[in-house]
């Protein structure tokens, strides 16, 4: 009889703090490492600056073509200057030109 009572009296002293430190360490635990926890938290963030990097990269990419694009409209192209950059690119020369040789050791300035 008094191992009984013994024992309900330890059970109740002992189990409702053990019970409480338990739901105290899971709900710690989620706050910080769970799906939505601190750990997460940061994640996202990282994510976020991910994100905006790359839109920031993405916004530069089309500021320039579109700077390329304009250039290619009608008014913003200049004939001479577009020959002398096809010729340069294809090696090529107009059988009008005069080709002046040198060696290449000589300078050109």
């Amino acid at each position: 009889m008094q191992f009984g009572r013994l024992f309900r009296r330890t059970m109740n002293a002992v189990l409702p703090p053990a019970l409480f430190l338990a739901l105290t360490g899971y709900f710690g635990w989620q706050a910080t490492q769970g799906a939505h926890g601190l750990h997460s938290y940061h994640q996202q963030l990282q994510l976020l600056d991910d994100a905006r990097e790359s839109q920031k990269n993405a916004v530069e990419e089309q500021t320039a073509w579109r700077r390329r694009v304009s250039g290619l409209s009608e008014g913003a192209l200049n004939g001479d200057m577009l020959d002398e950059r096809a010729r340069a690119m294809l090696n090529l020369a107009n059988p009008n030109d005069i080709v002046v040789p040198y060696d290449k050791h000589d300078q050109l300035y």
